[in-house]
């Protein structure tokens, strides 16, 4: 079975090194793998090459329609475990769209990546596969909230959330873009009890100025309620770029 990548700017899959931008890992230099397909559609999604295609009409605030075929590349496990290999680093990140789409190519992946550190980045609303799951030393974990443009029954599935507030290896990740979305990271918060210092708020924005203005009312929410927040640091450094 083959995984689906998305490509980068050459058209290439995208597979890349870089330094995590956000989350926990923020800093930390990795190797990074982007997959292609996901089963959400977030009107702000900044990777939206990743599944909305031609034919695809789930809103999207850029409207932009993607062609499938040079935005997406086929790769056997073992040739992109290659390429990870390649870049020479010791932890790798694997997002997307929804990784955790692919998990048996991926855990036939990781087999021939024994020795490296694996974060996914993932919606929250798959449950891992048993085979994949004993590989992945931390999920980070971004359950989209209503300004997603996502249905609640189709982003926020309790049981998932609680399977992730009990998983020592997750950390919790919510975009926030106005001071009202943090009420809907409350009341799942006192849900489903997450642990505060697992939560992380993260500005939604796709350039320097939206994030730093957004930040400076976040930063006393989080002081608040006890939360972390996370940067886009890849933002700052290289704008809304593929492969960065």
């Amino acid at each position: 079975m083959n995984l689906t990548l998305a490509t980068d700017d050459t058209g290439g899959p995208e597979i890349f090194a870089s330094l995590q931008g956000e989350g926990p890992s923020a800093g930390m230099p990795v190797a990074f793998v982007r997959l292609s397909r996901c089963n959400l559609a977030c009107q702000w999604c900044d990777t939206a090459y990743t599944w909305r295609f031609e034919g695809d009409n789930r809103p999207h605030r850029d409207g932009i329609a993607f062609k499938r075929k040079a935005n997406q590349v086929t790769l056997s496990p073992a040739d992109t475990a290659e390429r990870i290999a390649a870049l020479g680093q010791k932890r790798l990140v694997i997002t997307g769209g929804e990784p955790l789409l692919q998990a048996p190519a991926l855990a036939e992946m990781l087999g021939h990546l024994p020795d490296i550190a694996v974060e996914i980045e993932t919606n929250g609303t798959v449950a891992p596969l048993v085979r994949l799951d004993v590989r992945v030393d931390q999920y980070n974990v971004s359950p989209k909230l209503a300004h997603s443009g996502n249905p609640a029954d189709r982003a926020l599935i309790p049981e998932r959330l609680d399977a992730w507030a009990s998983d020592p290896r997750a950390f919790l990740k919510f975009v926030v873009a106005s001071p009202e979305d943090v009420d809907e990271v409350l009341a799942l918060h006192g849900r489903h009890r997450f642990r505060p210092e697992r939560v992380f708020l993260m500005a939604e924005g796709t350039d320097s100025a939206t994030l730093r203005a957004r930040q400076v009312w976040l930063s006393e929410l989080c002081l608040k309620h006890g939360f972390r927040m996370s940067d886009r640091m890849h933002i700052h450094l290289y704008g809304d770029t593929r492969g960065t």
